[in-house]
């Protein structure tokens, strides 16, 4: 289980809804402001705090003051991070009905250290928080299905958590469903579902699905060859910093396939997978051959 850092992309990315959007978008008087909120985007941590906790003074069940508070506590921002304090926040709101404060809160319970993990707690919450359509929850729920508390995968049930979270648009969701279809784990090997999952996930910038829909396309599996689109989804992955997107694309400009090729540039992409500790003997023999040019500079 990735707990801990999936819990650092949960409370760190600006996709994350506790962040994206104001505080009012939660159940609110017709009055509130988002000073908080804007207080807390502008980096004013205090005045974000002692806004925050005067509108729960206000109302004591305004869930997105509750995780603003609980997400300052996170990170450490204004205050020392506290996870314990932030998952009391997070727990606060998911009692009183947040899916998003149930999710959180169940994802810094799985971020514990093994010992303190409660792992049948954090799966309650969870299983709270899928039943409101939570679609990321839904796939922290597969994860723990695959991991099925160090018993033997339960495949099947971690596909129908995977299936339904990526319906409803989760990425993580959909690369995983990918994964399950393209080695016939839990589903039947199906390539073309395998390459569907993929694409949508991918589409949406998930770095192992585009690495896993070029691979399909430049082997013509579950979808028609196409060398140039794989070459193509290799590039975009590796200037994101993939270093297995990086290797391979250096393999295609060493090669001329869906590209023209360029030693130079096999040259550079080669090194920068290596640098992220992706080496390569056969690359680097490859690269090294008579005939190859210049080592690049």
């Amino acid at each position: 289980m990735r707990a801990a850092a999936l819990l650092a992309i949960l409370i760190l990315s600006s996709s994350c809804a506790a962040r994206a959007q104001p505080l009012s978008a939660a159940p609110q008087p017709a009055a509130a402001s988002d000073s908080a909120f804007e207080a807390y985007e502008g980096g004013d941590f205090p005045r974000a705090m002692r806004e925050a906790k005067g509108r729960l003074v206000a109302n004591p069940s305004d869930t997105a003051a509750l995780l603003l508070i609980g997400r300052m506590y996170a990170e450490g921002a204004g205050v020392e991070r506290d996870q314990k304090e932030a998952q009391a926040w997070f727990r606060r709101a998911a009692d009183l009905g947040d899916a998003q404060g149930a999710y959180f809160y169940a994802a810094t319970l799985l971020a514990n250290a093994p010992a303190t993990r409660d792992r049948k707690t954090a799966q309650s919450y969870l299983e709270k928080a899928a039943e409101k359509r939570h679609a990321a929850a839904m796939n922290l729920l597969g994860e723990l299905a695959l991991e099925n508390n160090g018993a033997f995968a339960d495949l099947e049930k971690a596909a129908d958590y995977f299936k339904r979270g990526a319906e409803l648009g989760d990425a993580d969701a959909s690369y995983a469903l990918g994964e399950l279809y393209l080695h016939g784990k839990g589903v039947a090997k199906d390539g073309g579902e395998a390459a569907h999952w993929f694409e949508l996930a991918a589409n949406k910038e998930h770095l192992g699905a585009m690495v896993e829909l070029a691979i399909l396309k430049f082997n013509g599996l579950g979808l028609d060859r196409d060398e140039a689109g794989a070459a193509k989804l290799f590039q975009k992955a590796a200037s994101m910093g993939n270093p297995v997107a990086q290797n391979r694309l250096a393999y295609l400009f060493a090669q001329g396939r869906g590209v023209e090729k360029d030693v130079a540039k096999a040259r550079q992409w080669r090194d920068r997978a290596a640098k992220s500790g992706l080496k390569d003997e056969r690359l680097d023999g490859m690269l090294s051959e008579p005939g190859q040019g210049p080592k690049a500079k």
